[in-house]
């Protein structure tokens, strides 16, 4: 659910699908379940290239996003190689993917949650992460107020601030990621609630039946909004405009020169 209510109201949601798997079991899903496949082509895949890759210029392509996972958690003094990493994501659908935001949610042997990374993405596929510690951790939500400094809506300024709210999935999965503008005010709200089911090849099937190419579908809505919030006459930002508010970019767009 996406609901705007300044500076012109403007709300929608749609029914929608995420994954959440365990990064230690990807192979195992792949030999276990007809329909997945991982860094190849199946009805559903994961691909390690469409997530975090560290170095920022030159990645490591030959390392899984669990090792690139555990690279980043090292700059925030965390190490990474004994705790349970579970991806909150969208896969591959026939081969094509896009990823408005993924959670990785990383766990002590005990259970416990530790830390929380948040990787957003925009249409130009370029990715920022955001890093939840112990600090963040109230409950089992992680939360944190930070200036976004990244593009992600031509409708919304690069350094208003997002308002994370991030639930540990359980059987119920509840996160909340809000705006705020440079005045403190609250004007756009994002929910994503969702309840869990088993990841098997008749799930599979389902979903895709349900809801056909939903990459493709949740880029193509984008855009719809896109264009509803345009012809609502809101301020539009350029891509190149204010690039010293875009910082920390992952895989940065690089446009086509002639």
């Amino acid at each position: 659910m996406h609901n705007r209510i300044a500076p012109k109201k403007h709300s929608f949601w749609y029914n929608v699908y995420m994954f959440y798997i365990d990064l230690d079991e990807i192979d195992l899903l792949d030999k276990k379940l007809r329909w997945f496949s991982r860094n190849k082509f199946n009805l559903f895949s994961f691909r390690d290239a469409e997530h975090l890759q560290l170095p920022k210029e030159n990645p490591d392509k030959t390392k899984t996003t669990r090792q690139h996972l555990e690279d980043y958690l090292k700059g925030y003094g965390v190490n990474g190689a004994n705790l349970k990493i579970k991806l909150l994501t969208n896969l591959n659908v026939l081969g094509y993917n896009f990823n408005p935001v993924s959670f990785y949610y990383c766990f002590n042997e005990a259970g416990n949650p530790i830390c929380c990374v948040a990787e957003i993405s925009n249409t130009y596929r370029e990715m920022k992460l955001f890093f939840f510690g112990k600090d963040e951790l109230s409950g089992n939500t992680f939360k944190k107020v930070i200036t976004k400094y990244f593009y992600v809506s031509p409708f919304i300024d690069h350094d208003d601030s997002f308002d994370f709210n991030l639930t540990v999935p359980t059987d119920k999965l509840n996160i909340t990621i809000d705006d705020i503008d440079k005045q403190g005010n609250k004007f756009f709200f994002t929910t994503l609630k969702g309840n869990k089911i088993p990841l098997t090849n008749a799930s599979l099937l389902k979903n895709f039946i349900s809801i056909p190419l939903i990459p493709l579908q949740i880029m193509g809505m984008i855009h719809w909004q896109a264009l509803k919030l345009w012809l609502k006459k809101l301020s539009f930002h350029p891509k190149a405009e204010n690039p010293e508010l875009q910082r920390n970019v992952y895989k940065p767009y690089k446009p086509q020169t002639k």
